[in-house]
């Protein structure tokens, strides 16, 4: 009961601060910026809208085949339905509690093609590590090509804020130290304590998650095609780039931005997401400031936001409900198959 009760705390906490984010920006708006804003709802062109939830398919079909690859050295093979619809109900766990997707999609591989969890979720922490650092570049990419827009943005908006806050001048080493303290001292708590922790539950999930991770970082050096699998994991964020691109052809008041605005709004949309889960609420706001850089007024941008944001969300949930509900008549067939 308790647990019950925590989970409907965490959905309706992490809703709360979308909703709070949405509250912030319309309070700001004025009547007829509303208007706007509908307006350019009923007037989209939905059909780049579908082309977009299809490259985001294909997104999530390429990210089940790296999957598979990592999975291989360990002699595993599971087939590519069964990790595109695993990948599919991960997502859709996600849109209501943070990371459960993670545990949700190595649970459906361990029931219908029986991997162990700890193996599989080793697979998919190392999976998450390599599209941080792909995420990285791009940013810091992107940073320097348009250091004249985004450069003085960032510096204006976001670093020079938090140094003031903090009244610290060089912010960034500030940032940086404080997470590298925290983490030495529990790493020395941890090797002071062990013996006497080394029985608890926490202890021994956190030591099968490490032990997991190591497994997948071995499965990365073992991989038969590492081209391949560098090809796969480029290619994901670069549909995801095309999902934000094509976006802007479902208004005539965005059509004419160029491959650095989809490049922008990529990175720090992506930043909203992680912030917020889900990124409900403060993903459309952040296009609209981000797209502020390139002259398009709020209302559009905001408009965007939400329109590119929806289109995901439900690509998401039809996806992944249909995956799970298609998922055993599946299996169920393959093994009467067998028999």
């Amino acid at each position: 009961m308790r647990r019950n009760i925590f989970s409907a705390f965490k959905i309706l906490f992490f809703l709360a601060i979308g909703i709070f984010f949405i509250w912030i920006f319309l309070r700001k708006l004025t009547l007829d910026q509303k208007h706007e804003i509908w307006d350019s709802f009923i007037n989209a062109n939905y059909l780049w809208l579908l082309v977009s939830i299809i490259l985001g398919i294909l997104s999530h079909v390429i990210r089940a085949l790296r999957w598979n690859s990592l999975l291989e050295p360990m002699g595993y093979k599971p087939k590519l339905k069964n990790t595109f619809s695993a990948v599919m109900i991960g997502y859709l766990a996600n849109t209501a509690l943070p990371r459960l997707g993670e545990v949700t999609r190595c649970g459906v591989l361990n029931k219908y093609e029986k991997i162990p969890m700890g193996k599989s979720f080793g697979t998919v922490m190392v999976e998450r590590s390599l599209d941080l650092v792909v995420f990285a570049g791009l940013f810091f990419i992107n940073l320097m090509i348009f250091y004249d827009k985004l450069g003085l943005y960032f510096r204006e908006k976001v670093f020079n804020p938090m140094s003031e806050r903090f009244q610290f001048e060089n912010g960034a080493i500030f940032f940086l130290l404080i997470p590298a303290l925290v983490f030495l001292s529990m790493a020395v708590l941890l090797l002071v304590y062990r013996r006497k922790i080394q029985h608890l539950t926490l202890y021994l999930k956190i030591k099968e998650l490490l032990i997991g991770f190591w497994h997948g970082l071995w499965a990365v050096t073992k991989i038969r095609k590492p081209f391949t699998f560098i090809f796969h994991s480029l290619m994901i964020w670069f549909l995801y780039y095309l999902m934000i691109y094509v976006c802007f052809f479902t208004m005539p008041q965005t059509s004419h931005l160029g491959p650095d605005a989809a490049l922008s709004l990529l990175m720090f949309g992506s930043i909203g997401i992680i912030v917020v889960q889900g990124g409900i609420g403060i993903y459309p706001a952040i296009i609209a400031e981000t797209l502020l850089l390139y002259n398009i007024p709020t209302t559009y941008g905001y408009a965007l936001g939400w329109l590119g944001w929806t289109a995901q969300t439900l690509m998401i949930v039809i996806t992944g409900l249909v995956s799970l509900v298609l998922l055993p008549v599946i299996n169920k067939t393959k093994i009467h198959a067998k028999t």
